[in-house]
This record gives C-alpha cells, sequence and structure tokens, in this order.
C-alpha cells in the first residue's frame, strides 16, 4: 500500500513538473504578447478623435486596433518619407532640430542608435558577437563590437583597442562600454540574434539544433521514467 502511494505521489510530481515545462513558456509569451498589445491600443486609441473611434459606437472594444493604427501610420509615414517630397521635409526637420542647443544632441544620439540597430546605415555596430574576458582574467562573456575607438582616446594606448558593449542579463538595454585590446577578444561563430537570446534568457536558451533539444527532452523523460520506477527509500526499509 505504502508502495503503490509513493508512486503516484512521484507520477503527480512528474506530471506538474513536465506540465510547467510545457505550459509556462507558452503562457508567458501569450501575456506578454496581450500586455504589449494592450498599452499599445490604449495610448493609440487614446489619440483618436472620440467622434471617429469606432469603440465609441460599439458595446465592446476593439483587440489590436491601436496595433494596426500604428501599423499603417508606420507604412504610410515611411512611405512619405522615401518621397522626394518627403526627403526634402525631413532636411528642414533636420537643420530646424540642429539649431536647437540641448534637443540637436539627443536627436542625433537617438538617430544614430536607431540606424544602427534597424540597420539603416552602413555601420557594422552590433553586427558581431565576440568573447571577451570580464570583469576578471579567466571570467569569459558575450560582448558586441560597436565600433572602433576615438582617435583621442586611441593615441594614448599602444595597443590597437576596439568598442565593445557588454549588456547585462536579463535586462540588455543597460550595460558597460569598453575599449579592449583587439588581440584579446575572440570572435564568436555566433548569430547576433542567438547571442542576444543566451544574454536574455541567462544561459538557460541556447541555439542548440532542434534534434539536440528533442535529445535533451528526451533524456529529461527517460530521467523521469527512471525515477518511477526506482524504489524509494521507505520501500527499500520495508
Amino acid at each position: 500500500m505504502t508502495q503503490e502511494k509513493n508512486k503516484k505521489s512521484r507520477s503527480l510530481k512528474t506530471y506538474f513538473l513536465t506540465g510547467i515545462l510545457v505550459s509556462a513558456p507558452l503562457a508567458i509569451t501569450i501575456y506578454l504578447a496581450v500586455e504589449l498589445i494592450n498599452f499599445i491600443d490604449k495610448k493609440v486609441t487614446g489619440l483618436i478623435p472620440a467622434e471617429y473611434n469606432p469603440e465609441n459606437y460599439l458595446p465592446y472594444g476593439i483587440p489590436g486596433l491601436g496595433l494596426v493604427i500604428l501599423l499603417v501610420a508606420l507604412v504610410l509615414i515611411g512611405m512619405v518619407a522615401s518621397g522626394f517630397i518627403g526627403n526634402a521635409l525631413i532636411k528642414m526637420m533636420n537643420k530646424l532640430i540642429a539649431k536647437m542647443p540641448v534637443v540637436s544632441g539627443i536627436y542625433s544620439a537617438l538617430r544614430k542608435i536607431l540606424e544602427t540597430v534597424m540597420g539603416g546605415g552602413q555601420t557594422t555596430a552590433f553586427r558581431q558577437a565576440v568573447l571577451v574576458q570580464y570583469p576578471r582574467p579567466d571570467l569569459w562573456t558575450i560582448a558586441f563590437i560597436t565600433g572602433e575607438v576615438y582617435s583621442g582616446i586611441q593615441k594614448n594606448v599602444k595597443k590597437e583597442l576596439v568598442s565593445i558593449y557588454v549588456p547585462t542579463t536579463p535586462n540588455p538595454t543597460s550595460g558597460f562600454l569598453i575599449f579592449v585590446p583587439k588581440k584579446d577578444i575572440i570572435p564568436l561563430e555566433l548569430r547576433v540574434d542567438d547571442a542576444w537570446k543566451i544574454i536574455i534568457s541567462t544561459g538557460i536558451v541556447t541555439p542548440d539544433s532542434p534534434q539536440t533539444q528533442q535529445a535533451i527532452m528526451d533524456e529529461a523523460i527517460q530521467s523521469a521514467k527512471q525515477d518511477l520506477t526506482r524504489p524509494s527509500a521507505d520501500e527499500d526499509e520495508n
């Protein structure tokens, strides 16, 4: 009787943990997606005049309305900006902003960062993941090359330096800008998006192939089966 009870208890525990393993990633993804859509809907639909807002004429809200409006607006802005008139307006706006003492610096920095991240320019920043010893020797971390070092800094050091960004985990939007000797970095044969996945997931998600991931899952299932069939300490005493 005790043996059967222990076996059922271990079966329930295994099923419970397996259920978490299967459902948690999907549930968290859906939750974050819904929260993001709701946030965009709230901000965008709030800008629509009341007489043009369809939600004011319906007994229920329209999920994703703000997201659709935002996407359409961005596409239209892109179409206008790509034309001759759009380019002229952008140049006029840039000249106007350049005359503003504080705003010009913020605008210029944000524009360069977005061009780098979105790939709009010819820069190679964040296009290469590297391995570097940080914060001390024999401790390794993933970093990204951001560009060449400013000449005013490089002239003070005999070794050839390179600028790298060391992101923090799990929030990679904060990190450290470090100038390191070029010979001290190890280029990784790793896609940039895979490197970001490793950082954001704190090393849990790796760019293993589906076959490797399936092998890991099969090994975990096999281990769980062995736990179910292995006699417990109480059974050994009996």
